[in-house]
């Protein structure tokens, strides 16, 4: 019996109700809409060393030692500096980036930028971009929204599947193949159908109890209604590598990155039809003490991770639908400290990322020589000393929002961003 019949007799979905499956419906023809990515770059990274390069003054504390000897780039529109591997990355992707410069996060706490930064609010309460995508248009996936770490709040719209242990994933997907050997099968067809049987048997019988809380009754209602996507499993659980094919971790400072894998988890579900929105993160950004010794090699294994993000979505066909919204808690100071490390600076960037469109090529927003935002006219998007507004990340989300087609939605409607200008970051 191969995986993919197994799969169907036992209902694989039924294990997978908690991860992110909305009761009540069976599956669709298909989500065919865009594809939402985000990469939290988590600890707050340097944009001086990044997107919104800064050269030394004269008589001013340095803010970079790339620019003792180097000086920024241009590729295509954009500027760079030319520090870790940005040479290579913005040399490919300048085409496909508009880079968001002059974010005021309006904090130096790592949870409020989080917050801030990810929901475009600095309260408590308001869902994650991802979340008002999925629960928008493709809340029917069995997985719409997978999250690997970094912000996910849901605020009750969908449930996130929280993609903590990849070879979990795989036993649950291919609970008749053993990890070491997947050319074997643990089970009989006999066996299989016995078990089938008595899953069918107790959720008859589950169901049937009048004494049920209505949270019980919720939760048994998901993991039935899961049983009718068990073909878009067993097309992921097809797709998905072996264990030891999958991406494997970089090593940087001893911390283990999975970026890549990540980043591969994700395509794969999105192709398979399982999925719609995926939150990616890449963690130790928080370079207090020898901050070019520790941010370079993290720096590189973030553009490394969105390069092959990318790579993999050309070669599963999915790229034409990826949107990739970069960003951090906030950034980090325009000096060094007395450890050679930077602190917490407010003032931020976001990169947004998209095939053959009109918007990119392109840089908003603008920072002074230290790193202090400018007031920007949200339609012409120049600066505007008098009649512009400095850029906050509830201006990014609304523009955003708009350009996904969230705004008027249900979920929009329940978590509006009030009073709030907004840019034509994406055209009218």
């Amino acid at each position: 019996m191969n995986r993919r019949d197994f799969l169907r007799n036992v209902g694989v979905g039924g294990a997978l109700c908690g991860m992110g499956m909305t009761p009540g419906y069976a599956m669709e023809d298909g989500y065919s809409g865009k594809l939402l990515v985000t990469v939290q770059a988590d600890g707050a990274w340097d944009v001086s060393s990044f997107c919104d390069p800064k050269m030394n003054v004269a008589g001013e504390p340095e803010i970079n030692w790339w620019a003792r000897s180097d000086e920024t780039r241009v590729a295509g529109n954009v500027a760079y500096a030319p520090f870790a591997e940005n040479v290579a990355f913005f040399e490919k992707y300048a085409d496909r980036m508009l880079v968001i410069n002059g974010v005021d996060t309006q904090t130096n706490a790592h949870a409020a930028g989080v917050l801030h930064s990810w929901s475009g609010r600095n309260v408590d309460g308001y869902p994650s971009l991802p979340a008002l995508l999925t629960s928008s248009s493709a809340a029917t996936l069995p997985m719409a929204y997978l999250t690997f770490g970094g912000f996910s709040v849901t605020s009750n719209l969908i449930r996130s599947t929280v993609m903590s242990d990849v070879t979990a994933l795989a036993d649950i997907l291919r609970p008749n193949v053993p990890n070491w050997d997947p050319n074997r099968t643990i089970r009989s067809s006999g066996a299989v159908d016995l078990v089938s049987q008595a899953q069918a048997r107790r959720r008859t019988r589950l169901l049937a109890d009048s004494s049920l809380l209505p949270l019980q009754r919720y939760n048994l209602e998901s993991y039935n209604s899961a049983y009718a996507n068990k073909e878009a499993m067993s097309q992921f659980a097809d797709l998905l590598p072996n264990v030891n094919d999958l991406e494997q971790p970089e090593t940087i400072q001893k911390n283990q990155i999975y970026l890549r894998q990540q980043a591969q988890i994700a395509v794969l579900a999105f192709k398979g039809g399982v999925a719609a929105a995926a939150d990616l993160s890449i963690s130790g950004f928080d370079t207090h003490g020898d901050h070019d010794r520790d941010h370079e090699p993290l720096m590189g294994a973030l553009t490394r991770g969105i390069d092959f993000l990318w790579d993999y979505a050309e070669q599963h066909g999915i790229a034409d639908r990826l949107v990739v919204v970069v960003g951090s808690d906030f950034a980090r100071t325009p000096f060094y400290n007395s450890y050679d490390g930077k602190d917490h600076w407010p003032v931020s960037s976001y990169l947004v990322m998209e095939k053959n469109v009109p918007w990119s090529n392109r840089v908003v927003g603008l920072t002074d020589e230290a790193q202090n935002a400018f007031k920007i006219n949200p339609f012409t998007l120049e600066r505007d000393d008098s009649q512009g507004t400095i850029i906050y990340p509830k201006h990014v989300h609304k523009a955003l929002r708009r350009y996904l087609a969230l705004d008027n939605t249900p979920a929009d409607a329940n978590f509006q961003l009030t009073d709030v200008e907004d840019f034509e970051f994406f055209g009218k």
